[in-house]
């Protein structure tokens, strides 16, 4: 009963905060472009996005036409919306925020022309294949005065929010160890398309391997759950148990963070049996481990055994990335820390460090 009057207390206070946010623009949509169509998450986003009320996609950018006319195809999107080249669309169309379904490489020259325009900019996770180039990033956006966020699947997921609640109202203890799972059993054994798997798998226009793809997920929940804090240090060690599938990039990755008093192990795999998300968090006096988007398993100093218990749900703007792409930019909301630029310049931090430690067997200590 404490758990959900504490959880229930919290979240009631989080909608009528985010309530006027809601109410202010409802019925504009916001006037968006995509740049990029080989990230793969881009055909979710016409198979569950495209038509929404909320948003209008007034252009699409990429180089290769076929790769419009596939989608446009599939989706039957209309052959005005393309556009060749990036720059030309922007000045085109004049939207209100871009939309990056492109290679991580190229999230920096994006966004660097974006900011010219001064033109917001939400990408797919992570922001960038180095420190240097999130360091670029960062400045192009205060150079543009402009928002960059970073979508993350799991930042929506009411199953993470209620174990960060639990953290954050006491309800376990201090935090000591994180362990967080994420991955699937590879992109090619899932099936993703050829132009997604080309620069998924290779090492300049990824960052590594599933040491970027899928160990940008636990860098940026352990950051959140930290608030913030940069950890102490970094130790990883990456595998290629398929090389013949994955030549040459790591399919398997663990990431160790040291902070003063906690510690998070990251496990990132293209060889887990099933597709996995999830995180498990140990205080000093309990636990809290989310089952997938929607339950998670608690266990209290004083009680016997575990309980499962379902996470309520996020309240909008925060449980939906255009929903709450739409309030940051129309509404001013300011950047939740998931998705913000200064956690995901962490984030890079961890996973430049991460490849550095696995490529020379050695820990890497961050500098103050």
């Amino acid at each position: 009963m404490i758990l959900t009057f504490r959880i229930s207390i919290f979240f009631l206070a989080w909608t009528l905060i985010a309530a006027p946010v809601l109410c202010a623009t409802e019925s504009e949509p916001l006037r968006v472009v995509i740049a990029g169509l080989v990230h793969g998450h881009v055909e979710g986003f016409f198979a569950n996005s495209i038509d929404r009320p909320e948003i209008r996609v007034i252009g699409i950018s990429d180089p290769d036409r076929s790769l419009f006319e596939r989608y446009a195809a599939q989706f039957k999107l209309d052959s005005s919306l393309y556009h060749s080249d990036l720059e030309e669309m922007l000045r085109a169309t004049k939207p209100q925020a871009v939309l990056v379904y492109s290679s991580t490489f190229d999230h920096r020259k994006i966004m660097e022309l974006c900011a010219r325009h001064h033109i917001p900019v939400m990408m797919e996770k992570p922001l960038a294949v180095s420190l240097e180039d999130a360091q670029a990033i960062a400045r192009a956006a205060r150079e543009g005065n402009v928002q960059v966020l970073v979508n993350y699947e799991t930042s929506w997921y009411p199953s993470n929010h209620a174990a960060y609640d639990l953290v954050h109202a006491g309800a376990i203890g201090d935090i000591r160890k994180v362990v967080v799972h994420d991955g699937h059993q590879g992109p090619k054994e899932i099936g993703v398309g050829p132009e997604f798997l080309n620069w998924l798998t290779d090492p300049k226009l990824n960052g590594g391997g599933t040491l970027f793809d899928f160990g940008c997920y636990g860098a940026d929940l352990m950051t959140w759950l930290m608030n913030g804090q940069r950890p102490l240090s970094v130790t990883a060690v990456t595998q290629q148990i398929k090389p013949e599938t994955y030549l040459r990039v790591d399919d398997e990755a663990t990431i160790i963070l040291t902070y003063p008093k906690a510690q998070a192990i990251v496990q990132a795999s293209w060889n887990w049996p099933f597709d996995r998300k999830d995180m498990e968090v140990y205080g000093r006096t309990g636990y809290a481990i989310t089952v997938r988007r929607d339950d998670l398993k608690v266990r209290r100093a004083g009680e016997k055994q575990e309980q499962l218990i379902a996470a309520q749900k996020v309240p909008p703007p925060y449980d939906d990335p255009l929903t709450y792409l739409r309030a940051v930019i129309l509404d001013g909301l300011k950047p939740e820390s998931l998705s913000s630029l200064e956690t995901n310049l962490i984030v890079t931090e961890i996973l430049d460090a991460a490849r550095q430690s696995a490529a020379t067997g050695k820990t890497v200590d961050l500098k103050p």
